[in-house]
């Protein structure tokens, strides 16, 4: 792993970025023993603008809590993508949810697609779980944390009678991700 990796979840308010955002923190310090950030910024309307978490895992001490060289990105709306995808990193990873990002940005990294809020839907008939998805994706694309840490933070964070939704969503995401991985 680099000494540095920064990542960001970004979306409209309500979409679960802000979590997605956290739990990522927690895979990383709880259960693989590493430093790990987060912060958070989002608009007024807390639900309907676009918001955004920021993680950074590091194996040393983190000195300034603030992601300005982006590792990895998540877009789950336009808004989003379009006002946050400048700080991707040259070989960096930008993750869009291809149903709401029409317009995908050129740059100097590797852009994956995904209809994620659809899959949510359509296999498993919620799409308040397409962050957990997004969190499966990311997690198999990056390999920054591993599968059972992920799976553990998610878990740790949802209501019992959510846990099997949870975790078919997670795996969901990790098979997504494989797709990708392969074109």
């Amino acid at each position: 792993m680099a000494q540095r990796y920064e990542m960001r979840f970004s979306g409209t308010g309500g979409q679960g970025m802000i979590l997605a955002g956290i739990i990522m923190a927690e895979a990383a310090s709880i259960y693989e023993d590493r430093n790990a950030s987060q912060s958070q910024s989002y608009g007024p309307e807390s639900r309907g603008g676009a918001s955004r978490s920021e993680v950074i895992i590091s194996d040393e001490e983190i000195d300034y809590p603030k992601a300005t060289s982006i590792d990895a990105m998540l877009a789950m709306t336009q808004e989003a993508c379009n006002k946050y995808f400048k700080d991707v990193k040259k070989g960096g990873i930008l993750l869009i949810d291809s149903d709401e990002v029409k317009d995908v940005p050129k740059g100097d990294f590797k852009v994956y697609s995904a209809p994620i809020t659809n899959i949510a839907r359509n296999e498993l008939g919620k799409t308040i779980v397409a962050n957990i998805i997004s969190l499966g994706i990311i997690t198999e694309l990056t390999k920054i944390v591993s599968h059972d840490a992920i799976e553990k933070a998610v878990l740790s964070r949802v209501p019992a009678a959510f846990l099997d939704l949870n975790k078919k969503a997670l795996q969901i995401g990790f098979e997504k991700a494989k797709e990708l991985l392969k074109n």
